[in-house]
């Protein structure tokens, strides 16, 4: 075997050097066949020159073969490592999705990158993946598509955070089919249970019942019972920030997110893209800036800017811009930008992921975590 590989690592040198496109393509099907033939009986020497070899070939080569590559490679634990990573991140998810799906040797690391950047196509093949920490989750919940929502939702072995499960609350009250998937998952919180119960009109309660497992009915029917009671008010309305997670998304993959895009989205009263903004730049979801934007206190607001790495100026823009009730006085704004300055980085950005908005906004809470 090492006799014929080393041939065509031979003719490989020579077809890239002057050898035509066809050629190329004819050594990449005979070098990965060779590989998936033997590759039982490989050790990891043999497999490092197997990946040199097939990261070289593939490039400048038509999608259909790469797809077809990618589809091969996919169900092998011993896939050669940097030809995954390079065929996970290909430009076209065709060629991208069957790595993502399957493959066990891609790095968590390299499968957020992916998320952050790439396309839905890429975000719906990592969200089948047969495990997504809680992490990756939160990523592909904030920039996927409908489509991506429910294979998530659908994912027993994705990890949702409280916060995932909120911004999943939201999918949920307006799509029947993520509403469907999200009640028949077994780590489902009863108050996001619950919350998707009373947000839904008494018809969509009664669809509810027929469409989710017989196993969750009495659970549901209980949330039922519970929110029957009047309240003498309207249910919240959901904001629906899809139209801002796009225009954000737009500008961070243009690399203009920045201090002067949020600082014009806060002067021009663009509250949705500020949340989305915020959203995006901490890596919490919509929710979360939600309430702390309308909350009375602007503390946890001005650890959300500091998290998103906002500077103070923009930081107070957001916060005397915003709909509230009155502005701030001078000596809490004082106060406010020591806490920001004095603020570490790692542990704002800790605390808006991990903390409680009753910590986030709780004044004097802070000081001890400095």
């Amino acid at each position: 075997m090492i006799a014929i590989a080393s041939d065509l690592i031979a003719e490989l040198d020579h077809v890239l050097k002057a050898g035509p496109p066809g050629r190329r393509i004819r050594i990449l099907r005979q070098v990965a066949g060779l590989f998936l033939e033997d590759v039982h009986r490989l050790n990891e020497q043999h497999v490092g020159v197997f990946d040199d070899v097939l990261v070289r070939l593939i490039d400048n080569v038509e999608l259909h073969p790469l797809t077809m590559l990618s589809r091969s490679l996919a169900d092998i634990s011993a896939v050669p490592r940097e030809l995954a990573r390079r065929l996970a991140n290909h430009d076209d998810a065709d060629v991208a999705a069957p790595i993502l799906h399957k493959c066990a040797c891609l790095s968590e690391a390299d499968l957020i990158d992916i998320a952050w950047l790439r396309t839905e196509g890429h975000l719906f093949a990592i969200a089948g993946r047969a495990k997504i920490s809680p992490e990756l989750s939160d990523i592909l919940l904030m920039r996927g598509d409908t489509n991506v929502l429910r294979a998530l939702a659908g994912n027993a072995g994705a990890e949702i955070t409280s916060g995932g499960f909120a911004m999943m609350l939201d999918a949920a009250v307006r799509d029947d089919e993520i509403a469907r998937l999200l009640l028949s998952r077994a780590d489902l919180p009863p108050d996001v249970r619950d919350g998707l119960v009373k947000r839904s009109t008494p018809r969509r309660q009664a669809q509810l019942l027929k469409i989710v497992p017989p196993a969750v009915r009495d659970a549901i029917r209980a949330s039922i019972g519970a929110g029957s009671a009047p309240t003498g008010a309207a249910p919240p309305v959901a904001v629906d920030y899809t139209e801002a997670k796009a225009t954000v998304m737009g500008l961070n993959n243009a690399g203009q997110l920045n201090d002067s895009s949020v600082n014009r989205f806060a002067i021009r009263g663009e509250a949705h893209n500020v949340v989305a903004a915020l959203a995006l730049l901490a890596a919490v979801p919509t929710e979360t800036i939600e309430l702390l934007l309308n909350s009375a206190d602007i503390q946890g607001l001005v650890i959300a800017c500091r998290a998103s790495r906002l500077n103070w100026t923009t930081t107070l823009a957001v916060v005397t811009h915003r709909k509230a009730d009155r502005l701030p006085s001078r000596q809490r704004l004082d106060e406010l930008r020591e806490l920001f300055e004095s603020f570490p980085l790692s542990n704002a950005q800790r605390l808006i992921r991990f903390g409680s908005i009753s910590d986030l906004t709780a004044k004097g809470s802070l000081a001890r975590k400095i």
